[in-house]
């Protein structure tokens, strides 16, 4: 059961990672799964939004919401001083 308290704490933990570099994970579904890093540019009410830059000199946003985070559809990996920390 989803409790509002987990969708609240993981909601603080992303907006104190605003202008982090993070290192997300994303399933795709049937054992796919997508690592790409980029930064967490803003967060809102129900999303948040990171910023991935490619080779082509392109810029990209996508959002994702918290539930993502809860239901483990999205791994979010904050690198900071070298470090890695789970947002989880």
């Amino acid at each position: 059961m989803i409790e509002k308290c987990d969708l609240f704490q993981i909601k603080k933990d992303i907006e104190t990672c605003i202008g982090e570099k993070v290192q997300l994970k994303a399933n795709k579904g049937r054992k796919k799964a997508v690592i790409r890093e980029g930064i967490i540019e803003n967060s809102y009410p129900s999303i948040f939004i990171v910023k991935f830059e490619n080779e082509y000199e392109t810029t990209r946003r996508v959002s994702y919401s918290y539930t993502d985070i809860l239901t483990k559809a999205v791994e979010v990996v904050v690198c900071k001083d070298n470090r890695k920390i789970q947002v989880s």
